[in-house]
């Protein structure tokens, strides 16, 4: 299993103590944090339990840092361990990341409140596809490293019960109650139908549908991706050289930035290239890229690194982009990859665990708000256009946001909480399996 853990140096001593009295054996241990903070999956732990299940060292330390590989003969071991046996795989909780979640979605309800001088916050979505397509690479790749696969079915069941919970219960929500809120709307239940099936993204480009839904696009785009990228991953590290996984996903972005760029080029309309999976994938595939480069850490890391400082005028440039108004090419050109870039740039800095950025984005306020991100996102479209309706933007802003985080609230305290035990407590032998926390 993946363990990730930031405690103090006491576990380490906690961990010797725990072998000396029990005849635990712990050999080849190298588990270090490169500078950027991530574990090294280059970092390996061949561990041996006397007997088998028992005085296992590692249970000093519910939670660890780094990646635990039992190879060869120690893998039945493990199985008669039960602190070992976490088959999910876990990243250690960076505060910062929720804060950018925050950001992102505080963006999208500028954008969907009509805010002057946001006429461009709809790149918040890119936020959101960038940081995705780098937690569930890494996720990957480290499952791969410690395992020497990828569990697809895993992979998909624990998507369905983070997403499918919360989903289901807006769409319902909203058929029981968009009737009165709008009753002169005959498309409701297509466009829920629509969206439970994550079609949002093809149906609104080039069939208009789901209307009163619009903000679903998204969710379909991003699911999109995990439904192709895991078998892609699997092709792509069995066909690359170690190291090297980086370059093929490099190229992927590239060819994407490319695809959008073409299609703009034979004019098509600025909503067909706006919404659909194959158009916008290249902020998943940025995203992907990163979490292949802070792996692998190739040659040139280490002068990318040193000039760090240079690139933090990325992110900078983004409120400039607040210009860019929808219809706009520009943003589809180049835009969006700006974007993306300045998505790349804060995410390596957050993952300092230190610094001004990192300190920025781990504000209480902006975390809580991107814990229930997700929550907030899928309820806060019908309440804005609800809103904006009658109100001024200050007001559908100030109002939508709290309405929309008391739901997501309720949502995420009751059902998906259920759906989180659901995924993170799978039983084995009757037994529930210990739980890390999640990323």
């Amino acid at each position: 299993g993946m363990f990730v853990h930031a405690g103090p140096p006491v576990e380490a001593a906690r961990i010797l103590q725990v072998r000396r009295s029990r005849g635990s054996r712990i050999a080849g241990h190298s588990i270090r944090r490169e500078p950027w903070g991530v574990p090294s999956l280059l970092s390996r732990w061949t561990m041996r339990c006397d007997p088998p299940g028992d005085g296992c060292a590692m249970s000093a330390c519910s939670i660890f840092h780094g990646v635990c590989s039992w190879p060869g003969a120690y893998a039945p071991a493990l199985e008669r361990c039960p602190v070992l046996v976490v088959k999910d795989f876990k990243l250690h909780y960076n505060p910062a990341l929720d804060g950018l979640r925050g950001v992102a979605i505080l963006l999208v309800i500028l954008s969907h409140s009509h805010a002057p001088l946001f006429d461009g916050a709809f790149f918040g979505v890119d936020l959101f596809f960038v940081l995705s397509g780098y937690l569930i690479t890494s996720l990957l790749l480290m499952e791969n490293e410690s395992e020497g696969r990828i569990g697809f079915w895993r992979f998909y069941r624990r998507r369905f019960y983070r997403l499918m919970p919360a989903l289901a219960l807006f769409l319902g929500a909203y058929c029981i109650f968009a009737p009165f809120l709008w009753p002169d709307l005959n498309d409701i239940y297509t466009d829920a139908l629509v969206s439970i099936l994550y079609l949002a993204d093809y149906g609104i480009a080039f069939f208009d549908s789901p209307d009163t839904l619009l903000h679903m696009w998204s969710l379909s785009v991003e699911e999109h991706f995990y439904l192709i990228w895991p078998p892609l991953l699997v092709l792509l590290l069995r066909f690359s050289k170690p190291g090297r996984l980086w370059r093929p996903i490099a190229l992927l972005w590239a060819l994407s930035w490319l695809w959008r760029v073409y299609w703009v080029d034979q004019g098509q309309h600025f909503y067909e290239i706006f919404f659909r999976f194959d158009t916008r994938a290249s902020g998943l595939f940025a995203g992907a890229l990163l979490a292949a480069v802070m792996i692998e850490r190739p040659d040139f890391i280490a002068a990318l690194k040193a000039r760090m400082h240079h690139a933090m005028w990325v992110p900078l440039a983004v409120p400039l982009l607040m210009a860019l108004q929808w219809d706009n090419q520009d943003a589809m050109v180049w835009g969006i990859t700006v974007v993306e870039c300045a998505a790349v740039v804060l995410l390596v800095a957050a993952s300092q665990g230190s610094g001004l950025v990192f300190d920025m984005l781990s504000s209480p306020t902006l975390v809580k708000l991107g814990r229930l991100s997700y929550g907030v996102y899928l309820w806060h479209y019908p309440v804005v256009r609800y809103l904006r309706a009658d109100f001024s933007w200050p007001v559908v802003v100030a109002l939508g946001l709290a309405i929309s985080v008391a739901l997501s609230a309720l949502s995420f305290y009751t059902i998906e909480r259920w759906a989180l035990r659901m995924r993170d407590g799978e039983r084995k032998g009757g037994e529930r399996q210990p739980q890390a926390q999640p990323a």
